[in-house]
């Protein structure tokens, strides 16, 4: 496919930090584009391998929807058979001119095409090789790991849901940190490289990741020797750390946190008497309070306040609090629009193609700037012949490997 990749941001006045760095990736679903994804933010030349058809994810109904047009802006696409002779020999050549090639097949996916980390040292010895899999090497690495089974076997589901109810976070959270913790692993064999010349391999892995995420509750047992309560159930460290409802049903997080926070949250909502009670005084008492009788009483309070009413005074007085808020109504969040936290990309896929939809951002500035989306998406294959160019090979053999659907 001719290259028509849509630029959505004119390019920095400097380069940014990766420029210059090549990435080649052999990935999929959300772990390993999360790492291209990053690693593409920040600057690389991302080359995504796709198959002939095409990453599955193009084409996902439902939740999965939103895969493909999140986690591969700023990239390249070649669309290459993997199966074929020719088609490995081409990914032979994109390692040996790679500053980082990585993926998220299973272990010994890659091993039996010849496109392992043993393999294309010999021809790049700097190289970095990234391995996103479910599991580090031990018993379990041969298992296959998705998001969610991670998240039950690593106590995350437990604690996210009620006793006897475990339910999984709403996000693909160890997909994307799993690949956010490869790409800090990259950026550091990167930096070990400019001091040695040498590349190295690089390992993350989705269990590992969601035992990192429930370590502090790992270590409430030590130190307490009492398990972790659900998070519903918890025993709150803080008096007021609460959704109420407020009028016309709508929903509201408050927060006190400290002796002083308590006592503008009564001074502002005219409680003078919860002021004045000595059994409220100090944070613990208030924790002592809470499920004998200071929740209830806060909560019938709260019932006849409006939203507009309780948030005005919580902002003015600089007191913890939060609308409940869907993903959509993020669309309209002032604080996004204003620094810019959502990102206009265009659909390729489908009978949605070429409409314009909002991808976030990294949550992170440099030098004062957002890192925005340089390319949308890639259709696939979009980039195939200029990056074949790259490497010397002629127009007439890829004629004969279009044909042949060596490439697409």
């Amino acid at each position: 496919m001719q290259s028509n990749s849509s630029t959505t941001h004119a390019a920095a006045a400097s380069p940014l930090p990766l420029a210059g760095i090549r990435v080649v990736e052999f990935t999929h679903m959300v772990m390993g584009p999360t790492c291209g994804m990053v690693l593409g933010d920040l600057g690389a030349e991302v080359i995504k391998v796709e198959p002939i058809g095409g990453d599955k994810t193009r084409t996902l109904l439902g939740a999965g929807a939103g895969f493909f047009p999140m986690f591969n802006r700023n990239k390249k696409s070649l669309g290459l058979n993997l199966k074929s002779v020719e088609g490995v020999e081409i990914a032979l050549q994109l390692g040996a001119s790679a500053d980082v090639v990585l993926h998220n097949f299973k272990p010994g996916v890659l091993d039996k095409l010849g496109l392992d980390y043993a393999r294309l040292r010999q021809h790049n010895p700097g190289l970095i090789y990234a391995n996103h899999s479910g599991f580090l090497p031990g018993p379990y690495e041969h298992r296959t790991a998705l998001d969610e089974v991670v998240q039950m076997m690593g106590g995350l589901a437990y604690m996210t849901g009620r006793s006897g109810d475990p339910l999984r976070a709403g996000s693909s959270v160890n997909d994307i940190m799993g690949g956010m913790f490869g790409a800090i692993g990259i950026l550091a064999a990167l930096l070990e490289r400019t001091r040695t010349g040498k590349g190295q391999e690089v390992d993350a892995a989705l269990f590992e990741n969601n035992v990192f995420l429930v370590g502090q509750h790992i270590l409430q047992y030590e130190v307490t020797g009492q398990a972790a309560s659900p998070m519903p159930e918890r025993i709150s460290p803080w008096g007021i750390y609460d959704i109420f409802t407020v009028q016309e049903g709508q929903q509201v997080f408050l927060a006190a946190v400290s002796d002083s926070h308590w006592q503008t949250l009564c001074r502002i909502l005219d409680w003078p008497d919860l002021l004045a009670n000595a059994s409220l005084a100090s944070n613990n008492d208030r924790v002592r309070a809470r499920d004998a009788w200071l929740l209830a009483e806060l909560r019938q309070r709260l019932a006849h306040r409006s939203m507009t009413e309780i948030t005005s005074l919580f902002e003015q007085h600089g007191l913890p609090y939060a609308r409940i808020t869907r993903p959509e109504q993020l669309l309209d969040d002032p604080h996004l629009t204003a620094t810019h936290g959502l990102d206009t990309v265009h659909l390729v896929d489908g009978i949605h193609a070429g409409k314009p939809v909002h991808a976030a951002l990294l949550p992170l500035r440099l030098n004062h700037q957002r890192l925005h989306t340089r390319h949308n998406p890639p259709a696939l294959g979009e980039h195939t012949q200029e990056i074949l160019h790259s490497l010397g090979i002629p127009d007439t053999a890829l004629q004969d490997w279009y044909q042949r659907k060596i490439i697409a």
